[in-house]
């Protein structure tokens, strides 16, 4: 796993279409802001470098290849995979993005239908009116009410994170309620506190989910 300031990774001198493919160009242009759009741009670049070190090659030699679940290859969206040399890459990938970091994990030659989900949230964008009764289970509800009221926030954004990280998993998405995933003590789905051996900076809440 990887965690990266958006900022501090260097944008492309050749056309974007390269590196992010025609349907990545696409998403780019849609971005109403400019901030938006060189950190969505800088995701991607970050996502490609990674896997190119994973595989050990030259990450020329990687075009990009998304598959959603529910519409197919070649979108802008979904699983984030990658061609090698016009053949699929042998990896899974997974990323997350959250006030100006990204959050990157792989697994190169992975088991036969392995799959990966990361994410990574801001604490400060969970605390919402409602959240409880639209994200969480009775389980997980019970669990945030009974911490102390400082922590509340904290909890709700670790076990939202949770529920992200695993519905990325299974593809998914948010096209399943996420009320009805209690994520407390789900197999396969843990917190990251740590990455590279260095916490995550404050304010972050990250998870994986693995299976």
């Amino acid at each position: 796993m990887r965690l990266l300031q958006l900022g501090e990774v260097a944008l492309p001198d050749t056309p974007r279409a390269m590196v992010l493919g025609r349907a990545g160009e696409r998403r780019a242009a849609r971005f109403a802001s400019a901030q938006d759009q060189d950190r969505f741009i800088a995701g991607r670049i970050a996502l490609r470098l990674f896997a190119a070190e994973l595989l050990d090659v030259d990450s020329s030699r990687l075009t990009p290849d998304y598959i959603c679940p529910q519409c197919g290859p070649g979108e802008d969206h979904g699983r984030p995979g990658f061609m090698l040399d016009g053949g699929p890459a042998s990896l899974v990938l997974s990323a997350s993005r959250a006030s100006g970091w990204v959050l990157l994990a792989g697994v190169v030659h992975p088991a036969e239908g392995l799959r990966l989900g990361v994410d990574l949230e801001a604490v400060g964008r969970v605390g919402f009116a409602g959240f409880d009764d639209v994200t969480l289970t009775a389980e997980e509800r019970r669990l945030v009410d009974a911490a102390p009221e400082e922590e509340r926030v904290y909890q709700r954004a670790r076990l939202w994170a949770r529920k992200e990280a695993w519905l990325k998993m299974t593809g998914e998405g948010l096209r399943r309620n996420p009320s009805d995933v209690d994520v407390l003590d789900r197999p396969g789905v843990q917190d990251v506190h740590t990455i590279g051996g260095r916490a995550l900076p404050e304010g972050l809440v990250a998870a994986l989910a693995l299976g």
